[in-house]
């Protein structure tokens, strides 16, 4: 039952009425600069509560599941550390005077604690008690607790400035925990505008690998059948070529018939070369080793390149089905790439590597790649490198940077379609002034092949 307080114990526990309009007035301000709810529990206790009169406070938060409450700051003597409390005590809810009042949700006064069987003694046993309620979104968040050595000395005066303070304080709870959720919906936010960024990002990819693989099916289906209605007449020409050489009556037409013949040839080799990107070449695969044919490559070549080539070869090369014609034609194409793109004569590179490609690095291989063993052929140059828009072009057939005259532009495209029709790939990687790396990916043979006689 509430007692009245002596009003000499009233003057000598809290402070002035101007005083405490100070504090609360203080409190009102400095509310809305308190950052986080550890700050705002020792605030409270420290320089409101503490400035109110009161010997003695402590403040405790319930957890999530509202179950129990564990002291979180304090004032007076139990607070001898400053900010920082060793061995924070814990109390269930429905326990003792503290878990009472959180889990009834009302304040009480108790004006001697030595008959309440409720009462948990502390360190220093008080004898009158008075405990308020944190209530926050409808919910008990925690208890605002005094004790003093004397009885009956809390009435409704000190319940009034506790309850103010209470509601103050349950108010920037509130909106600390709104800060929280406003903090973890906008990260959430942030973390679906970039899933879907990255979503969208990865679809316009795909759709430019699909028009891209549309594209050169298209294209190589026209060249293909330009390819073989053209072959047809090369073929005409060149037979009729071949007669009329027989009866050419002088000097001077043989040598126009042998500039038309030439000019059949490369006619023909045109047709080779398209019929190669449009994958309808007739290969004929052979298991070899690459470095044995990537040295026979310059030793033949060695007058055409007419430059230096470095070599890093590696050992224990794994077998791969091969055509070895079209693999050298593919070595030629490239090589002579790398030398036109260096016109002070840099370094030429040729390397060989196993390569083991796993579905967690398909980020580092051609996206055409399936996961598996492959031999890696590349070819590296220091010239004046690739644009990245051409990038994208440099294996469309007829493209070129030459002038009229001066190439076809099925060189590469060339390469690409031997590749695809062996089951590789090409990739290239380029930076304008610092030179290209050309990379051909071919299968490697089942573990146990034997090579051809002549490559072991």
């Amino acid at each position: 039952m509430l007692q009245p307080v002596p009003s000499s114990l009233r003057q000598r526990n809290r402070a002035s009425e101007a005083q405490m309009l100070r504090t609360l007035n203080t409190f009102a301000v400095d509310l809305m600069s308190i950052p986080s709810v550890e700050d705002l529990f020792w605030y409270v206790a420290q320089n409101v509560v503490g400035k109110l009169g009161f010997v003695d406070c402590v403040i405790y938060q319930a957890n999530e599941a509202r179950t129990e409450l564990t002291q979180m700051s304090a004032w007076g003597e139990k607070n001898p550390f400053g900010r920082s409390i060793i061995n924070p005590l814990v109390i269930p809810f429905g326990r003792g005077i503290t878990g009472q009042v959180a889990q009834s949700r009302k304040p009480i006064i108790m004006d001697d604690l030595l008959g309440d069987d409720n009462y948990i003694a502390d360190t220093q046993p008080a004898r009158s008690e008075i405990c308020v309620p944190l209530i926050s979104a409808g919910r008990v968040v925690g208890v605002i607790d005094s004790e003093h050595p004397e009885v009956a000395a809390f009435g409704e005066s000190e319940l009034e400035i506790l309850s103010t303070v209470a509601a103050m304080m349950s108010a920037k709870l509130e909106l600390l925990a709104e800060t929280r959720r406003s903090t973890e919906r906008y990260e959430e936010l942030m973390v679906a505008h970039t899933r879907l960024t990255e979503e969208v990002c990865n679809r316009k990819a795909l759709e430019a690998k699909l028009f891209e693989a549309r594209k050169q099916e298209a294209i190589g289906r026209l060249t293909g059948r330009f390819a073989h209605e053209f072959n047809n007449l090369l073929t005409v020409i060149s037979g009729n070529v071949e007669l009329l050489a027989f009866d050419a009556p002088d000097a001077e037409v043989l040598d126009t018939l042998q500039g038309v013949k030439t000019a059949s040839a490369r006619g023909a080799q045109l047709i080779r070369d398209m019929l190669a990107f449009a994958q309808r070449t007739r290969l004929a695969p052979e298991h070899v080793d690459l470095n044995s044919l990537v040295s026979s490559f310059c030793e033949e070549a060695e007058h055409t390149l007419a430059q230096a080539v470095e070599f890093r070869l590696a050992n224990d090369l794994w077998p791969t089905p091969v055509d070895p014609a079209a693999f050298k034609n593919m070595l030629l194409a490239l090589t002579l790439n790398g030398i036109e793109a260096m016109p002070e004569h840099g370094s030429l590179q040729i390397a060989t590597e196993n390569i083991f490609h796993t579905l967690p690095e398909g980020q580092h291989f051609p996206s055409e790649l399936t996961p598996g063993r492959y031999v890696r052929l590349s070819v590296s140059d220091c010239g004046s490198g690739i644009s990245e828009e051409r990038l994208s072009q440099v294996f469309d057939p007829f493209f070129t940077t030459k002038g009229v005259g001066e190439g076809t532009g099925l060189s590469l495209s060339m390469v690409l379609g031997v590749m695809r029709q062996s089951g590789g790939a090409v990739a290239v990687h380029s930076e304008v002034g610092q030179g290209s790396t050309f990379e051909l990916y071919f299968p490697a043979a089942p573990c146990g092949t034997e090579l051809l006689a002549e490559d072991r």
